[in-house]
Formats: structure tokens, C-alpha cells, sequence
């Protein structure tokens, strides 16, 4: 093992397995112990087994340092065309020091502290890596092609319903409609004009689906063809949040003032602009 590596060090022995070796020099000495291995221990529902090479893995021409592996056991015993996934850790227990090495060092200098009374430890540590099968995929696009929709909203101050609804529209491969009560939502009635940008056909999303929008809501001046006003957001919609907008989109003094341009021959002129967005699915 090298010398001159970061260390790491840790007080907290290995968790699954370890192997103490007494009298480690007799077989360094020994030409007829090539290798050792531990008995098998289990984890994570496999058996495994710790391979040590104390003279090196002369199979990779290792010659001048401990070889250490981490392997399988009874192989048989699993399906064909198994996989197993794992994160591990080799130790090396530090007898001057009183703590356990995870990387490479020199073995064989006293002063490491490796080989304390011709004694040494080594363990693992094993994490099973189980793929669960779950993940989530984003995409997401910018400035769309056909962002923007207007609804001209015709015999406005015959309309008596609390909200109504625009027609169905597609922005990025996503239906929408706008949402708007004239007489405004919740602490806005009686003061502003709401609108509210609205996922459509939301019964056939996925629960496990979210979109995401970009959007600006405007309101039209009618006599200049130039907006009046702009609110912008971006949100996540979703089966439990379909709708995003805002309660004071418009001031119902400003609607009904002539000069403004934004009530005329019974019309308003509202318009939505999708300019990104995207979605998020779960599997």
C-alpha cells in the first residue's frame, strides 16, 4: 500500500465483517498460504466473503503489498444474470492510533501502526444497492411557438355568473383556459377584476404529473392596442393546484372609466403568454 495518501480515519470498528490474523509474519513467511479467505458473513440479504492476499494478488503482479477483496459467496444460489450493486469499504485497523484507515498506506513500517505484536485487522463495511425502480423525468422548453392567447370577452355587463370560463387552448403541447371573475375572488370582490391561468383537462394528468408555466396575464387597452396592464408569475400546476393568477388583476374604477380603453361597446380584451414551461413525471 502507498505511502504519502490523505487518510482517513475513523473510531467506529466495520460494521459487517472482520478478520484478525495472529502471528501475520509466519504467513508472509509462508509460500504455501497464497491467499485467504474469510467465512462467509451476510448482508443485505447476499453472502459474501473477504479474500486477503498477504504477499499481493501475484495474478496482478502485485507483489509488494497486501492484496485485500471483497466477493460474493454461493453464487449458485442466485438467478441467472444476476447483478448486485453495492458500495463498500476495506479497513485496515491502526493499532498505535486506535482507529481504522480506509485508504491506501505502508503496511509493513512499525511506525504505521498496521502490525502492532505481529497482529492485524482488517474488516468491511457493505451497502447493498437496491434499485427501487423510482425516479422522475423533467423537461422543460423555452419561448414556444403560438405563446400568446387573447379572449375577447363580448356583452361583458350582461354576465351574472361569480366567474366563467375561456375556451380551451394549447401552449407547449398543454391545454389551458383563463379563469376570470368580473366582480373579483374572495377579498377582491366588489374592487378588482380576478384572472387565473388554469391547467385543462386535468381528469386525464397523471397524479404523479407537474407543469410547469411561464406566463404573463394582460389586460388590453382597446383604444391604443396596447396593454394596460401585465402581471407575470411562474408556477407549478398540478391535480391538487390548478389554477394561478391574481385577485386584483384589474381595478373594476379603472374597467369602468371610458378613458382607459378597456371597456368598449360592451367588450374587454384579456390575454394570456406562455413564454416557458415545461413538466415533471414521476415513475
Amino acid at each position: 500500500m502507498y505511502a504519502g495518501i490523505v487518510r482517513s480515519l475513523r473510531d467506529i470498528p466495520p460494521a459487517h465483517y472482520c478478520i484478525k490474523i495472529n502471528s501475520f509474519s509466519f504467513i508472509l513467511k509462508n509460500n504455501k498460504i497464497d491467499n485467504y479467505e474469510s467465512a462467509v458473513f451476510e448482508v443485505g440479504g447476499y453472502k459474501w466473503k473477504l479474500s486477503l492476499y498477504p504477499n499481493g494478488n501475484k495474478k496482478r503482479n502485485v507483489t509488494d503489498h497486501i492484496s485485500l477483496y471483497l466477493g460474493i459467496a454461493d453464487t449458485e444460489a442466485l438467478p441467472p444474470g444476476w447483478e448486485v450493486n453495492v458500495s463498500f469499504k476495506l479497513f485496515v485497523f491502526d493499532h498505535i492510533r486506535d482507529r481504522y484507515l480506509t485508504i491506501q498506506a505502508t503496511f509493513n513500517d512499525a511506525t504505521n501502526g498496521y502490525l502492532l505484536d505481529d497482529c492485524c485487522l482488517f474488516g468491511t463495511e457493505v451497502i447493498v444497492l437496491k434499485n427501487s425502480g423510482k425516479g422522475e423525468c423533467m423537461s422543460l422548453f423555452k419561448d414556444p411557438a403560438n405563446d400568446s392567447y387573447t379572449w375577447k370577452i363580448e356583452n361583458f355587463s350582461t354576465i351574472k355568473d361569480e366567474y366563467l370560463y375561456s375556451p380551451e387552448f394549447i401552449i407547449g403541447d398543454q391545454k389551458w383556459k383563463l379563469l376570470l371573475y368580473p366582480n373579483g375572488n374572495k377579498t377582491s370582490k366588489g374592487k378588482y377584476m380576478s384572472l387565473y391561468l388554469e391547467l385543462s383537462d386535468y381528469q386525464n394528468l397523471p397524479k404523479q404529473r407537474k407543469v410547469y408555466a411561464e406566463f404573463k396575464l394582460r389586460m388590453k387597452n382597446q383604444i391604443y392596442g396596447t396593454n394596460w396592464s401585465e402581471h407575470e408569475a411562474n408556477r407549478w400546476f398540478c391535480t391538487s393546484n390548478l389554477a394561478w393568477g391574481f385577485l386584483d388583476f384589474t381595478a373594476l374604477s379603472d374597467l369602468n372609466n371610458a378613458s382607459k380603453g378597456l371597456l368598449m361597446n360592451d367588450v374587454v380584451v384579456v390575454e394570456a403568454q406562455i413564454t416557458g414551461g415545461g413538466s415533471r413525471i414521476l415513475y
